[in-house]
């Protein structure tokens, strides 16, 4: 929440002595209403984290609070996450470190005017550094994407995104993120990408009376190029905690996700997606140093890690477009120039 809400607290309290006081100063506002939340019903602790910190969950009656707040239906707020502290809530955590690294909140630099000059320098390096997506309001977590039933009554065979991203505004439509800890192997996360496969080619009738994909009754995202008219892209972002060697397991998962991914290729030195599902994989560590904007993602089919918004795009087919576009103007120029030398 401190992260999210008030960045410019990370640069503060550096004369504490201990890390753990300077974060204690941090959240200590963010602690005292969470005290307050839950001396009214609406928190309550779920257990601690390893490091001794503790898990705070909203109870039913904090998530009608917190929907009413924010002016959200009840039924996007989720449930509340029991036992998460019993288990040491290691993919929540990681969920959470996840939207932080895509959505790279900035510090706000008045609000560290009085601070010492080396303090104000790491916050106006981390302001200059490249943006994340969105606002907070682009991200929602653990999100029901159903393969049967209602979008309020989902049914079996279904997928749940860990994140799912909004930010048309930054280029990315809509983005399912799956979250790996490295405890499951190629053949688990295999059976999840056919979840998301079969919910995205779920098509429902519409209000309108007309069938559509179930997706784009939730979401709006451009209809995009005929021929070349993709699922919603993927992101498997993988957090090396467990035993499993990521690399290893992206391989196999690859091989095991052809036909799901694996594009038609072209003269042009490109490919076609129509009805394909982008897979794109990148590492937390590098997620984190680097952001959306850094080359730290690889799609699955291509060579070389890209940006984000290139690994879940077409740059190859937008760049033969480009030069194709260029030589018909070039030899409209050229016509024109022998019409006006036929009329001299």
């Amino acid at each position: 929440m401190q992260q999210i809400a008030a960045p410019h607290l990370s640069y503060r309290h550096t004369d504490k002595p201990t890390p753990s006081k300077r974060k204690q100063a941090r959240t200590a506002s963010h602690t005292g209403a969470l005290s307050d939340l839950r001396k009214h019903g609406l928190a309550e602790n779920g257990g601690w984290l390893p490091g001794g910190d503790t898990l705070r969950n909203l109870t039913p009656m904090g998530l009608k609070a917190a929907a009413r707040e924010l002016g959200r239906p009840v039924g996007e707020m989720r449930d509340p996450a029991r036992g998460a502290g019993r288990t040491g809530a290691s993919h929540p955590m990681t969920v959470n470190e996840a939207v932080l690294a895509l959505l790279r909140p900035k510090p706000d630099l008045s609000e560290l005017a009085s601070e010492p000059a080396d303090v104000r320098a790491a916050a106006q390096a981390a302001v200059d550094a490249p943006a994340g997506l969105g606002t907070i309001a682009s991200y929602a977590t653990e999100v029901a994407l159903p393969a049967t039933g209602t979008w309020s009554n989902p049914g079996k065979g279904g997928a749940q995104a860990d994140i799912v991203i909004t930010a048309p505004e930054d280029g990315v439509p809509l983005l399912f993120v799956e979250i790996d800890n490295c405890f499951e192997s190629a053949q688990v996360l295999a059976a999840k990408i056919d979840k998301y496969m079969r919910f995205c080619q779920r098509k429902v009738k519409d209000v309108d009376g007309k069938e559509r994909p179930m997706w784009r009754t939730r979401w709006w995202v451009p209809d995009g190029r005929h021929g070349d008219r993709s699922h919603p892209p993927l992101l498997l972002v993988f957090n090396r905690i467990g035993p499993r060697n990521p690399n290893t397991v992206i391989a196999q998962l690859a091989e095991l996700t052809e036909w799901q991914w694996k594009g038609t290729a072209y003269d042009g030195g490109f490919h076609m997606y129509e009805g394909k599902l982008p897979i794109v994989v990148t590492g937390m560590k590098q997620l984190q140093e680097h952001g959306p904007a850094g080359a730290v993602f690889r799609r699955f089919g291509r060579r070389q890690n890209q940006t984000l918004l290139e690994a879940i795009g077409n740059p190859r087919r937008e760049a033969h477009d480009a030069r194709k576009q260029a030589e018909y103007a070039a030899l409209q120029r050229e016509h024109q120039e022998e019409l006006r030398r036929i009329a001299a």
